[in-house]
């Protein structure tokens, strides 16, 4: 069965949903959309490094992102403008990237593939990390869960309540990092953002609690990668952005339902 391209795109795809979907939700609400595009942005520098070293693509990815994603986190708390400091890192992060990727021959001709992904290229072993980091992240959240959300809808009631903030924060740094190691083959650089915010913010209309809206996310994300996948094998289009488009589309149809 694993032999069929689509069978794996999908099985991909929906290991990204699970790990996308409660994770997403952690984004929209501490409002850290810039934040993941500064993480996913060096990505493309840990896939340059990973062709230059020859060490596995996921694990290179990881560990730039990873990187990235704790110091940012540390500017951050030593007071430094937040959107100044993000714009920075994420646009300085990919031109990073793009640099150094150029200078690995093999990488500059396939470097499309990482910036928008090609799920449909997926192998078993992008497979297993794929699964496997996204059940490191899903065991995560579910594990600091009330830690988390306490800490994210009042830090100070959570700090008092003696919950260490910078660690849970610390936490969604490393499960970030794992989400754009893992999602790099399946929407790439340039899209991750966009899964991890655009089916949470569509759960929030349908959604009274926290939990509920992790539940709605993971289902949206996970029919977008069915409707994207479908659309692309119909329409000749290409997979990973025909799935974040099919993502937007439950947002505008949410929106248009919340309206009226």
């Amino acid at each position: 069965m694993l032999d069929d391209f689509l069978v794996r795109a999908a099985l991909a795809g929906f290991g990204l949903a699970l790990a996308a979907g409660p994770l997403g939700c952690f984004v929209v609400w501490r409002r850290m959309a810039y934040f993941g595009d500064s993480t996913a942005h060096a990505a493309i520098l840990g896939v340059a490094l990973s062709f230059a070293f020859g060490v596995s693509i996921y694990a290179g990815t990881l560990a730039v992102a990873l990187a990235m994603a704790l110091l940012v986190s540390t500017l951050v708390g030593r007071g430094h403008a937040m959107d100044t400091l993000l714009g920075v890192a994420a646009h300085s992060a990919l031109a990073l990237g793009l640099v150094a990727a150029s200078f690995v021959p093999d990488l500059r001709v396939d470097l499309t593939a990482f910036l928008f992904g090609d799920i449909l290229a997926v192998g078993r072993t992008d497979l297993v990390w794929i699964w496997g980091g996204a059940l490191v992240v899903l065991g995560l959240l579910v594990w600091r869960w009330q830690r988390l959300v306490s800490a994210t809808v009042n830090e100070e009631l959570a700090m008092a309540a003696g919950i260490d903030t910078r660690l849970e924060r610390l936490i969604l740094a490393v499960a970030l990092a794992l989400v754009v190691a893992v999602a790099i083959r399946i929407v790439g650089a340039l899209l991750i953002s966009a899964m991890l915010i655009v089916p949470a913010a569509a759960a929030r209309v349908w959604s009274r609690t926290p939990e509920h809206m992790a539940v709605i996310a993971t289902g949206l994300a996970t029919l977008s990668v069915a409707a994207g996948l479908w659309s692309s094998l119909r329409l000749d289009s290409p997979a990973g952005p025909s799935i974040v488009v099919a993502a937007a589309a439950f947002f505008a149809f949410g929106a248009i339902l919340r309206r009226g």
